[in-house]
């Protein structure tokens, strides 16, 4: 005679994968919900319609709290390793998605705007609609960025280093000017400068120092390029040797 599954086996089955009707429905609701949550509280924080719709809007992000809520503990209820859930990655994500929600009962009450992270939730959608030929591409960029971070790290300190000289250097350049009034100063302009930000809000003044700027940006341009070259060369490098297998 079958053995009747458990209620808790059903759960799981339900919940945790998308065999049968059931839990891919569950994955389909689940992601709306995600969706509709995280765009109420993003126009919560309009000021216009917050004032109409405030109270709608708020019933709302408690209905979706309470929802992700159960949820949340019907996971931990069926998963077949409760703590190697609660304590993954996924687990942390689906505890994000309600914590806010109950942080600002009890703190500032703009914590629950952090809910809006409900959102990396979505990600389910890759499992949900078997996109397996995005999640493949996905694997592939992550293994290219595993591998090539001791070079990001040694030029991110790079970086660092010039930063800091040249911000130095402009501290003394420029006599404490303007924008300039502290070595700190002088190392931020330099960061947003090297990067191409550049805010504007502070200009050297002197002729040397204006040298030194431009210096600066055309070292920029061709520092942006090097982290994508070398993630690029890896994911290559993947390719090539998946290729020969």
């Amino acid at each position: 005679m079958a053995r009747t599954p458990s209620l808790r086996r059903k759960l799981y089955n339900i919940i945790f994968t998308t065999n049968g009707r059931a839990a891919y429905l569950f994955d389909v609701w689940l992601l709306i919900f995600i969706l509709i949550s995280a765009v109420g509280i993003m126009l919560e924080s309009v000021p216009t319609i917050n004032d109409e719709y405030g109270t709608y809007l708020k019933f709302a992000e408690w209905f979706f709290t309470i929802c992700f809520t159960i949820e949340y503990l019907l996971r931990i209820y069926s998963a077949k390793k409760r703590f190697k859930y609660v304590t993954s990655g996924w687990g942390l994500v689906d505890l994000l998605a309600i914590l806010p929600s109950y942080l600002g009962l009890f703190l500032s009450p703009t914590m629950h705007y952090l809910i809006a992270l409900r959102v990396l939730r979505l990600i389910r959608v890759f499992r949900v609609f078997k996109l397996k030929k995005y999640v493949t591409g996905g694997n592939i960029m992550m293994i290219a960025l595993e591998k090539s971070r001791p070079k990001i790290i040694s030029f991110v300190l790079f970086v660092i280093l010039v930063s800091v000289v040249l911000g130095s250097l402009m501290y003394i350049v420029e006599g404490q000017g303007p924008g300039f009034e502290t070595i700190p100063d002088a190392i931020y302009w330099a960061i947003i400068t090297l990067t191409t930000v550049g805010y504007g809000t502070v200009v050297p003044a002197t002729v040397l120092g204006k040298m030194i700027a431009t210096c600066i940006m055309i070292l920029g341009y061709g520092i942006i390029a090097v982290p994508t070259g070398i993630v690029s060369a890896e994911m290559v490098k993947g390719k090539d040797s998946k290729g020969k297998q």
